[in-house]
């Protein structure tokens, strides 16, 4: 589950490529909202379902950053 945080690597492709108020929902390839039905998906096939529970989470995480950093719920 850990793995499925390379997800990130997405952020290697911003320009600066960390930004403290920036949020990674809706700005970075990875973690637009279109892709995110996708790894519900991942939920579904018992063989994918720890990696689908691992991005599933780590979007929840994000979307919760951005509503600290940013006041904007995405999820």
């Amino acid at each position: 589950m850990m793995a499925t945080m390379l997800v990130d690597v997405d952020h290697l492709l911003a320009d600066p490529i960390y930004d403290p108020d920036r949020c990674s929902i809706g700005f970075h390839p990875l973690h637009e909202p279109l892709v995110m039905p996708l790894y519900f998906l991942l939920l579904i096939h018992p063989k994918t379902r720890i990696v689908g529970i691992g991005l599933v989470v780590h979007m929840v995480l994000d979307s919760m950053d951005c509503q600290f950093t940013n006041g904007v719920w995405f999820l």
